[in-house]
């Protein structure tokens, strides 16, 4: 059912708790999170940690906060980051590798946003004191700039054993990666075993109001709470907020699949519409990008929408990206498309 009567495809991330989320969150145990005392904080990383086949996890405001985490804690300053340059947290995360972590970074190659494991070994710095050593590669999954667009899980094992190789570590930004893996057909363990570190949301197709969790081995979870500490990223009675991620990964981790039907509803419906274009052939999860055509404009698009109570994000330019969520059913999406024609086709 639409917030306020309005169809938000902006994202993913304004999902509000169901009635039965908000019931887990009020029923909550809760304690001091900063001294290891909230047994649902509790509960949910070591809930995550199993899901991704890791020995621990550490929970945290945000996908931002924890990309940042697992940035600061697996570096120094001076070091270098490969990553691509749509990466989430070099194009959106406001510039904290370099503010906070004290890291470079060196973009690699990359369709859609999947870098090939062979652009990573070619872009690993020499052993010389001209340059920043490399320490950590990043890959996001799924892909937003990429238009939600999934790994491979092979890519991904190849990619790990390159890591290995050259004595790299790995992080996976996951924010969407059960996402990925409705895709995939594939078990979030089965990207994550060739991870060092991994962040999931579980604000965005999960359904909840707030919150991320990185995981990895035990060491790096006392490396990355005491970084977490750094950024005030201590919430002491977390636990009515873990309990809404409890809840969202019982019961919200399979209907994603219904957000990708939608998802290509959408598209298949947008591919009908003149003043319409598709970035991408076809949404590979939750995203829709599409471009609007001359003579029509991007401010029109974006007032015809406005006056119907239909919102979509604009990265800029003529593209425009639609994201189907929880908060999204196929009559909205007929709705939608409804509008376009009448407007646009």
């Amino acid at each position: 059912m639409p917030l306020n009567g309005i169809i938000d495809l902006r994202s993913d991330t304004v999902t509000v708790p169901t009635p039965p989320m908000l019931q887990a969150m009020t029923a909550a145990e809760v304690g001091d999170d900063v001294y290891g005392e909230d047994p649902t904080v509790n509960r949910l990383q070591a809930m995550v940690a199993d899901m991704l086949g890791k020995e621990a996890g550490l929970f945290v405001a945000s996908g931002t906060m924890g990309n940042l985490v697992c940035i600061k804690a697996q570096t120094e300053p001076g070091d270098e980051i490969i990553l691509d340059a749509d990466a989430h947290c070099y194009y959106y995360e406001a510039g904290g590798y370099a503010a906070i972590a004290g890291v470079s970074v060196r973009f690699v190659p990359a369709s859609r946003g999947i870098i090939e494991p062979e652009h990573i070994a070619d872009a690993i710095r020499p052993r010389d004191a001209h340059f920043p050593p490399s320490r950590l590669v990043v890959i996001e999954n799924t892909h937003n700039r990429g238009g939600g667009s999934f790994y491979p899980v092979d890519t991904v094992k190849r990619i790990g054993e390159v890591c290995r190789h050259y004595g790299l570590a790995l992080h996976m930004d996951g924010a969407r990666l059960f996402n990925a893996c409705i895709a995939a057909g594939a078990k979030p363990d089965d990207y994550a075993r060739h991870a060092d570190t991994v962040t999931i949301a579980l604000s965005k197709g999960l359904g909840c109001p707030v919150g991320s969790v990185v995981a990895g081995t035990e060491d790096f979870v006392r490396r990355a709470r005491r970084v977490r500490k750094m950024l005030g990223g201590g919430m002491r009675q977390a636990g009515y907020l873990a309990a809404a991620g409890i809840y969202a990964l019982e019961h919200n981790i399979e209907r994603l699949a219904e957000d990708h039907e939608n998802a290509r509803l959408l598209a298949d419906d947008i591919r009908t519409v003149r003043g319409l274009k598709l970035k991408y052939d076809a949404p590979d999860t939750n995203m829709v990008y599409f471009d609007v055509l001359p003579p029509h404009t991007p401010g029109g698009l974006l007032q015809v929408l406005d006056g119907e109570s239909i919102r979509v994000g604009h990265p800029g330019g003529r593209t425009f990206r639609a994201v189907t969520h929880i908060g999204i059913a196929r009559a909205d999406i007929e709705r939608v498309v409804s509008v376009l024609r009448r407007h646009f086709g």
